[in-house]
């Protein structure tokens, strides 16, 4: 038995078969079933522990159907429009989802109907039964209040005036009915009876494309599932190419046998479709995910879901011969390296509508870069900028100026050539005090290194003569 807690009393929540053979019933105080039967135990609930319980059995349910939505603490609701031929009728659907629930310890009732009302009273108050359509109101009208899904209040009220069923509540007059108890009940009663359209909206969004193969042996090596993803990879193709699509984002979905699922997300910098590349891309994620994928006693059901799409043009190939790495080549490479190590992994710069050379770059994860750069008002320099830029500016020590020789990092360095001043002042319409007016230097040292020095113009509020650092290297 599992209690809660209401209102400063603990209160039966559930029961098994046992108690309910006792007499007990839910909402029933704790003291008054000890009383009754003192060596009843007692659990206390775990909401959020049935919450992650209740998550995962709807996971597990993408096997039947991806339009899975979560009904109250305890209930899920699946649309299988377009799946039962999948399984061998709505029967052989409900029967192996049932069959298997039981094989994992778990009782459920489930209900099948044309309506997700008549089908959530059948599974509530009849067990596992397949209302045939229009024969709604023939289950319904026997059945007390509760399997309108009218709130404990209501049904109250209703009862308060001699309706008992929601067969009475049918044959009422509806105006009446409105302007007493509200709108919802005759709501209710309309999407049970499938006179009103009732959507269901599902916890996870439904992908763009999908394929799947279901197994009779199970695998659980990595090897056998990659084979499987190759299949399966070109069964996506085919569809891809028939709508002139390219995926941007995959998911594959491992269904193991006692239910548990496996979902292992890979995204790509640009549409793909070659499912060479979609499986070097799922290799390295399996490899960086080896340790944490339990296959328990193997995987009966794999699934491949394009999750992301856009419009992908077929490209006429080079026949020259071998060619410099494309940007195709170096978006592969990148890819697969977030699919290693994960998307922050590798970053790349992108240009800053700003003229501080600080400011000017801001690095961003790779597949942001092409949304993140289209449009960019970024400041197109016309003059040179070193290779490197150091994180901070490092102060240098002139030696004997004017001749802009400087110590660095205690090495003297003599000044050949210099190139300047290149003056770059603060962004007043931001905050013309963060950083004082500089005057930026190309230098040359007798040794041929290069490096990009700047003078801090003090503020006139701030008596001090001017310093020196060094803010980049070129090559």
């Amino acid at each position: 038995m599992v209690s809660r807690r209401e209102n400063n009393t603990q209160r039966i929540a559930a029961l098994d078969t046992g108690a309910e053979t006792l007499g007990l019933k839910p909402g029933m105080g704790i003291a008054d079933a000890r009383a009754m039967h003192p060596s009843i135990e007692v659990v206390e609930a775990d909401p959020e522990a049935d919450r992650r319980l209740l998550e995962s059995l709807a996971d597990w349910c993408d096997r039947y159907t991806p339009l899975v939505a979560l009904d109250g603490a305890d209930g899920l609701i699946l649309d299988i429009t377009g799946c039962s031929h999948l399984f061998g009728g709505e029967r052989a659907l409900l029967d192996d989802l049932l069959s298997r629930l039981f094989h994992q310890g778990l009782e459920a009732r489930a209900g099948l109907a044309s309506t997700a009302g008549a089908a959530w009273a059948a599974a509530r108050f009849h067990g596992s039964q397949v209302v045939a359509a229009g024969q709604e109101a023939a289950l319904i009208e026997p059945l007390p209040l509760a399997s309108l899904r009218l709130e404990r209040e209501t049904c109250a009220g209703l009862e308060s005036v001699g309706l008992h069923t929601a067969g009475a509540v049918m044959q009422v007059a509806r105006a009446p009915l409105v302007r007493r108890f509200g709108k919802k009940v005759v709501r209710r009663i309309d999407q049970a009876l499938g006179h009103v359209e009732e959507a269901i909206s599902p916890r996870l969004p439904v992908p763009a494309f999908s394929v799947e193969r279901q197994l009779s042996e199970p695998v659980s090596l990595t090897g056998d599932i990659e084979k499987l993803l190759l299949l399966l990879a070109k069964g996506l193709k085919d569809d891809l190419e028939q709508r002139g699509k390219g995926a941007e984002r995959l998911q594959l979905l491992l269904f193991r046998v006692d239910g548990a699922v496996s979902r292992i997300t890979v995204g790509a910098s640009r549409p793909l479709r070659d499912p060479a590349i979609i499986g070097k891309l799922f290799h390295e994620r399996l490899s960086a995910l080896q340790d944490d994928i339990d296959a328990g006693y193997g995987f009966d059901l794999v699934r491949l879901s394009a999750l992301e799409v856009s419009g992908l043009d077929a490209v006429q190939s080079d026949l020259v011969g071998p060619q410099a790495p494309s940007e195709e080549d170096v978006a592969l490479f990148a890819d697969r390296v977030r699919a290693r190590l994960g998307a922050e992994s590798l970053l790349r710069p992108v240009p800053v509508a700003s003229h501080i050379p600080e400011g000017a770059v801001r690095l961003a994860p790779f597949a942001e870069v092409p949304a993140a750069g289209r449009g960019s008002a970024a400041v197109s320099f016309v003059r040179e900028r070193p290779i490197r830029l150091l994180r901070h500016p490092d102060p240098v020590e002139m030696v004997a100026p004017p001749a802009l020789n400087f110590r660095w990092r205690r090495a003297v360095h003599h000044v050949v050539r210099a190139e300047g001043p290149e003056r770059i002042a603060p962004e007043w319409w931001r905050d013309e005090t963060a950083t004082p007016t500089r005057d930026y230097f190309r230098v040359e040292d007798e040794d041929g290194r290069r490096y990009w020095l700047f003078r801090e113009i003090p503020l006139p509020a701030v008596e001090r003569s001017s310093r020196w650092f060094i803010h980049g290297l070129f090559a």
